[in-house]
């Protein structure tokens, strides 16, 4: 089988380091597109430097136009991801610039240069923030999402769409909730440092569900639909994954803490009164990600290409373990 030459996006970021080592492993010729020549990579591999955000400079066309010239797909795993503190003007405006133009700018020169297939990795916030009890999140989506992130990524879905009707170029869209693992950062690292610092936490009393896909799994799912050789059926749909296992807050703080070798200290606070005063307090939306429910429904990777996942939750969460003592991370 000819080896394919893939253009992966996104390399030195979290999800975008465990794509790379994937699709290594799987032997495609890789250019990874970075902004600097000094970037670092989880591998060795060849890369076109590039600013996504600047591609209407000549200067910065020609290397990318001679490697999307022989390739066959492109994986684009870059973007402006939520900000905790965003300092920029017009946050919505800023999410659009990157996540939505560049995306498309990219993907039309990749059609015109004659690529294959364009796999993007979009998120689970183009359905919403969180899903109703008893339902799960499919890949329809009834209304366009508010939140500026999501709506920059349902954007640049619909122009996926309409460059692939009008060029013919395959496009696979990827939609992950929380994703964690080794060098996870945001909400998902802070949990771990409460658990870790033995901090008592509100939170034994929440019976919701959450899906959340480790890492791995994503990447090996997004290598898979890298490889148009061993998902002919991936092409133009749209897909929800997770790690199969959906868990409640609660279990999972306890599961983290069972990784690390301490007790979870959680605390039977009822939901219904940590929520009044967290409206109280403008917190509505952080008690919302805490009790409410964000569910994916992933069977159609399971039954449309025949994935599975590659690592269990508990696994991922020993590797996250191992891969802060090798840090020597307290």
């Amino acid at each position: 089988m000819k080896k394919m030459k893939v253009i992966l996006t996104g390399s030195t970021g979290f999800v975008g380091a465990s794509v790379l080592k994937k699709l290594e492993e799987s032997e495609h010729h890789v250019d990874c597109l970075v902004r600097s020549q000094q970037a670092s990579l989880s591998v060795s591999c060849s890369t076109v430097v590039a600013d996504l955000t600047h591609l209407s400079d000549a200067n910065s066309l020609e290397p990318l136009l001679s490697s999307l010239a022989d390739c066959d797909v492109v994986v684009h795993c870059a973007a402006r991801a939520h900000i905790m503190k965003d300092e920029a003007v017009d946050p919505l405006d800023e999410y659009r610039r990157v996540n939505r133009d560049a995306t498309l700018m990219l993907a039309q020169m990749a059609a015109e240069q004659g690529v294959k297939r364009f796999v993007f990795v979009s998120s689970i916030k183009v359905n919403g923030e969180f899903s109703q009890p008893n339902q799960r999140f499919i890949p329809d989506v009834i209304a366009a999402p508010t939140d500026p992130y999501g709506l920059s990524k349902y954007e640049a879905e619909q122009g996926l769409k309409k460059i692939s009707d009008e060029t013919g170029m395959e496009v696979v869209i990827i939609r992950p909730p929380l994703v964690y693992g080794p060098g996870v950062k945001g909400n998902f690292a802070s949990m771990i440092r409460w658990v870790k610092k033995g901090v008592p936490l509100p939170l034994g009393l929440v019976k919701n569900f959450r899906s959340l896909v480790a890492v791995e799994n994503l990447a090996d799912f997004i290598s898979l639909c890298a490889n148009r050789h061993k998902s002919p059926k991936a092409a133009n749909e749209v897909f929800l994954i997770s790690d199969g296992e959906d868990i409640s807050t609660s279990d999972l703080l306890r599961k983290v803490a069972k990784a690390y070798g301490v007790k979870a200290r959680l605390l039977p606070i009822p939901v219904g009164l940590m929520k009044f005063f967290a409206q109280l307090f403008g917190k509505g939306s952080v008690a919302d990600r805490l009790f409410g429910n964000l569910q994916v429904d992933s069977t159609k990777a399971r039954d449309l290409l025949g994935w599975v996942p590659v690592i269990s939750m508990d696994d991922q969460l020993q590797k996250i373990v191992n891969f802060e003592k090798e840090k020597g991370e307290k």
